[in-house]
């Protein structure tokens, strides 16, 4: 008997992997491999297309290219405007199959960081890798989506399949308010079952990694007042402590009080004097001042990041908690944004779903996909929707520099990533819910 099951597990182990796809499977992975110059075409001409969030009209542009490479697949699009929040539109697309098997939500976004005055404006190709504006985060990824479903197409797959496509046009600095914004993401994830998230591929010492969670994004605003008269009186009964040493207890408090596992709390501007504000946008503090007078006004900006809602709850209770213990003659208070992110939590789901992805690495002859570690990424528009849907994320392009010059891609992993996704989008489509 042992000598049969090693003769099993050696005639198992020697069977090629596209032996183990179907013949549907083997013909979507020949698709892709034979688009692969029209899908780097495609990500060209997005990239040289420039579309930073509050360029409208560039937005609206990388917009109608997805559009023409949709409609032809069977898509019904739509252009959602969204000039109502400051920003351009959002393309959701509708592909009604069958009705029988799981319903698929794919997220992508049409902007990037780099508005028309940025000098990083172009695709440059050198060897396997790109360069450009966005080439990762997220035209990489959305030119992945779209190579996936036109190889279900080819393979007769894409038929019966129910699968939505939201790019919003936003993701990078979402317009106002947020409610508004992602409205259309939101029901979007109330429909579908299954989401997948095409940002950025996790990838480390060579190996891929799988994500199944993302942390929150909430920004914060700090101000701390104070009585304000000669410096002579500092520390005194009458003149107190001032609004900069307020603030400066307020923030090395959180500091020391606040540590955990996945929570961070940046501080990413301060400033305080008499006087001292900050602008409209929150983005710039003014401040001045002189080295005899005590500060009557000190403000600080910053963001907090958790994996849990469970988890932001207990960390604005605690921040909240240390401003209250003002120094003497002082006062202070902390406003929470309502316009963040909320964590996409790492769930047993989320997991079914990683394991269903390792499923189709298996018969592709890939590594395993590991976890990736949430802390290492950023917030993304799948936060929108994973109350609501199984999701997995970071199923676009392996780069680096993401929102910097010399943004990059290794070309190869566009085929790798669309295999990958066309193959998972497949076998849950046939998945009866």
């Amino acid at each position: 008997m042992r000598i049969l099951l090693l003769l099993l597990a050696f005639l198992t182990a020697a069977v090629p992997a596209q032996a183990r796809l179907s013949r549907e499977e083997q013909a979507i992975t020949a698709s892709v491999d034979r688009e692969t110059d029209r899908t780097i075409a495609l990500l060209e001409r997005m990239v040289n297309q420039n579309s930073g969030t509050l360029n409208l009209q560039g937005v609206t542009a990388v917009g109608a290219m997805v559009r023409t490479e949709l409609e032809p697949l069977g898509f019904d699009v739509r252009w959602v405007d969204m000039r109502a929040t400051g920003r351009a539109g959002h393309i959701v697309a509708t592909h009604r199959g069958n009705g029988r098997g799981k319903r698929i939500l794919l997220i992508g976004h049409l902007d990037t960081v780099f508005e028309p005055d940025s000098p990083f404006q172009t695709f440059a190709r050198a060897g396997n890798r790109a360069t450009g504006p966005g080439v990762g985060d997220c035209k990489g990824g959305n030119v992945v989506l779209i190579a996936a479903l036109r190889a279900m197409q080819a393979a007769g797959t894409l038929r019966d399949a129910d699968i939505m496509v939201v790019m919003t046009g936003d993701e990078e600095r979402p317009g106002a308010p947020i409610t508004a914004a992602r409205r259309d993401l939101i029901e979007a994830g109330r429909w579908a079952e299954v989401a997948l998230e095409f940002e950025n591929l996790a990838v480390e010492d060579g190996r891929d990694f799988g994500s199944v969670a993302r942390r929150s994004s909430t920004s914060w605003t700090l101000t701390a007042r104070g009585r304000t008269g000669h410096s002579s009186g500092v520390f005194g009964s009458e003149l107190g402590y001032g609004a900069i040493y307020e603030i400066a207890r307020i923030l090395d408090g959180f500091r020391r009080e606040l540590p955990e596992p996945n929570l961070t709390y940046n501080v990413g501007v301060i400033g305080g004097g008499t006087p001292a504000a900050i602008d409209a946008d929150g983005f710039r503090v003014t401040a001045s001042g002189k080295t005899n007078i005590t500060a009557s006004t000190a403000i600080a900006r910053g963001d907090v990041r958790s994996l849990t809602p469970e988890q932001e709850a207990r960390a604005r209770s605690r921040m909240q908690a240390i401003v209250a213990q003002h120094l003497p003659r002082t006062e202070a208070d902390l406003v929470f944004s309502e316009d963040g992110y909320p964590p996409m939590a790492p769930t047993a789901g989320n997991r079914a779903l990683l394991a269903r992805l390792n499923g189709v690495n298996r018969d592709l002859g890939l590594a395993e996909m590991p976890e990736y570690d949430p802390a290492k990424r950023g917030a993304a528009d799948s936060s929108f929707v994973a109350g609501d849907a199984d999701t997995l994320a970071g199923m676009g392009a392996a780069g680096g520099g993401a929102h910097a010059e010399g943004e990059w891609i290794a070309l190869d992993s566009l085929n790798r990533q669309a295999r990958r996704a066309a193959i998972l989008m497949t076998r849950l489509s046939r998945e009866v819910r």
